[in-house]
């Protein structure tokens, strides 16, 4: 490996899905100013929105979004001022 290019602080993070609250303990680089305790050890943590333990291809759930509902009560909102 060349020397210099690669980070100093490659280490242990949790990795912590925010809408399911399950933690993962990758390596990583990132950076952050909180720590989480798992297992009697602190560790970086590092907050995710989405991951495998929440995303819909992964757990076979499915999300159904009304765009068609949303378009039309936008609609019906400001058609009044269209006329």
């Amino acid at each position: 490996m060349k020397e210099g290019i690669h980070p100093n602080n490659y280490r242990v993070c949790a990795f912590k899905d925010m809408s399911t609250g399950d933690v993962t303990l990758i390596k990583s680089a990132a950076n952050s100013n909180e720590n989480l305790e798992v297992e009697g050890t602190a560790f970086p943590l590092i907050k995710m929105e989405v991951s495998s333990f929440s995303h819909p291809f992964y757990t076979g759930k499915s999300k159904l979004v009304d765009t068609a509902g949303r378009v039309d009560k936008f609609r019906s909102r400001y058609a009044k001022l269209s006329k």
